[in-house]
């Protein structure tokens, strides 16, 4: 499990788009990166927790079972305590940690 809940506000941060969109030069392109990595990281996050909940599935449930398996809501309390995957991506963004080109960009400037 990763150390988001550490380095990531679980709260709304206000932030200052002009600069965090610096980099690129474009706040609409800015949102655009961040969706697309808070979308991946949405997708990773899901992925690897139906990974750890298959480990606690089992054909014959009994009620009493579903209720009794304490490790099974641990896992499930952990995901849900763990930083939106928008913040975790605008964490990233603004350490530098998302690669990001625009192929359209890259073919007009090799134009000339």
């Amino acid at each position: 499990m990763s150390n988001y809940r550490k380095k990531v506000p679980t709260t709304t941060v206000t932030r200052d788009m002009d600069v965090l969109s610096k980099p690129v030069g474009n706040v609409y392109e800015t949102v655009r990166i961040i969706a697309k990595r808070a979308n991946q990281i949405s997708t990773e996050t899901k992925h690897e927790l139906e990974q750890k909940l298959q480990d606690f599935a089992s054909v014959s449930d009994s009620m009493e079972e579903i209720f009794e398996n304490r490790e099974q809501i641990e896992v499930s309390r952990y995901y849900e305590r763990m930083p939106k995957p928008t913040l975790r991506a605008i964490e990233e963004f603004s350490e530098g940690k998302v690669y990001y080109k625009n192929p359209a960009k890259i073919n007009t400037e090799n134009v000339h």
